[in-house]
């Protein structure tokens, strides 16, 4: 007999309203295009490089040092006020705050005059955006029809934030420094947040809790994160999150200053290159995950980890012209897809519903803590001392490591385990 999932409103998988009207797939659009307003905020930094290091005076290792600092607070926060989203069994709060905060603080920096006050600036933006992902995540994994979960992750992790983050801004944010300059485009960048902040606030809802929530006692919920290590997945996870993590700021980081201050592109032509990078990354970030619900979350994750190698290979030692300079990098930014899945999928599936925000909250953290903090000071402090080939030397170590990692994962999609999975929405799940 079918039941009916009292958040979703769905019956069996579907809504009686049809596929395209179900409020999974609302939440879905809606935090989703959200977590591309947050990913646009954090890549401003690295697509305005050369503006801001001439503008300011910066050294690469002060450059990396922005991208360090945002990560370290984006890492503590999203351990952290995930865990206590878990404690408070509480999502709609956290992301409501997270969302008005970081609106509010973008104009931070445009108001910048010098690298301490940009540096603090992106601090208090890490704060604010660092639990975003893992409690949306949380809601997705819970409001999702288990065949749909890769899908939806993908989606909610990857495709806007692709589209917005990663396409758009370089486009965007170019035109309007070349316009005026870098600093206004941290003005207007705040404008669509408190837009989305209004419309999570009228229309998203608090997940339900399951019995299984109920049967978990408040102190263990979001206090677990030396439990969860035990779990051979999340610490596998965690390991190819530090990898996975530092390829993608270093890459993210140095990409736009590699291709105009050492390759000798314009600032032009290192955007269309950028936002063809934002294409794939749109693409590969819901097929991905998606391709792994069939053929299982290990395969996935080891080829498109793998060809992350190919980016910052190509940026380095490619002597065509843009466009197809573009198109390898394209290709190699395809590891983005693995993304939603060893920082939400996997882990997901691998620990109780009730804490689902924490266990992705501690793979970010821990990515963001070694990969994020301590990989693009080294590799500006690295470039200093040597050239601007040194990062994309590091990024493409890092990729092979993070798809050698994975070489380690157990398998946990449904289709591919025969057995019941966790149940992040609170009941046992069989393979289809």
């Amino acid at each position: 007999m079918s039941t009916v999932n009292p958040s979703t409103g769905t019956k069996g998988g579907r809504s009686a309203k049809g596929f395209w009207l179900t409020y999974e797939n609302g939440v879905l659009l809606l935090l989703g295009f959200t977590f591309g307003l947050v990913f646009f905020d954090r890549n401003a930094v690295g697509v305005l490089g050369s503006f801001i290091i001439k503008d300011l005076g910066l050294t690469n290792q002060q450059y990396g040092l922005l991208s360090s600092g945002l990560a370290l607070a984006w890492a503590l926060s999203a351990y952290f006020v995930a865990a206590w989203s878990d404690a408070m069994r509480a999502r709609k709060p956290f992301v409501l705050l997270s969302i008005l905060v970081f609106s509010f603080c973008s104009a931070l920096s445009g108001l910048a005059t010098s690298f301490v006050f940009l540096l603090s600036a992106r601090i208090i933006m890490g704060i604010a955006e660092g639990p975003f992902l893992p409690v949306c995540l949380s809601i997705m994994n819970v409001e999702s029809t288990p065949h749909r979960r890769g899908l939806n992750a993908g989606i909610m992790q990857n495709v806007f934030a692709a589209l917005i983050g990663t396409s758009l801004a370089p486009l965007a944010l170019t035109w309007l420094a070349e316009l005026f300059n870098w600093r206004v485009t941290f003005f207007l960048s705040g404008i669509p947040g408190l837009i989305c902040a209004l419309l999570v606030w009228l229309y998203l809802k608090e997940p339900a809790r399951s019995a299984a929530d109920a049967d978990l006692p408040v102190h263990r919920i979001g206090k677990g994160a030396l439990a969860m290590l035990k779990e051979h997945n999340i610490r596998v996870c965690c390991v190819i999150s530090i990898f996975m993590v530092s390829w993608f700021l270093v890459v993210l980081s140095f990409i736009q200053p590699t291709l105009v201050l050492y390759r000798g592109f314009s600032e032009s032509e290192a955007a269309f290159a950028f936002a063809i990078m934002g294409l794939n990354a749109a693409i590969c970030g819901f097929l991905v995950p998606a391709f792994s619900d069939y053929v299982g979350r290990k395969p996935a994750m080891i080829l498109f980890c793998f060809m992350g190698m190919v980016g910052p290979i190509a940026a380095l030692q490619f002597g065509g012209p843009i466009w197809a300079l573009a198109g390898l990098l394209f290709i190699g930014w395809a590891g983005t897809g693995a993304f939603p899945i060893f920082m939400g999928v996997v882990p997901g599936e691998t620990v109780p519903r009730a804490l689902a925000a924490s266990s992705m909250g501690l793979v970010v953290a821990v990515g963001e803590l070694v990969g994020g903090v301590g990989m693009p000071w080294l590799a500006g402090l690295v470039a200093d001392r040597t050239s601007l080939v040194a990062p994309m030397t590091i990024a493409a170590i890092c990729a092979f490591c993070g798809g050698t990692a994975a070489l380690f994962l157990k398998e946990t999609a449904p289709r591919k385990v025969r057995e019941p999975a966790v149940d992040i929405a609170g009941a046992g799940t069989t393979s289809v």
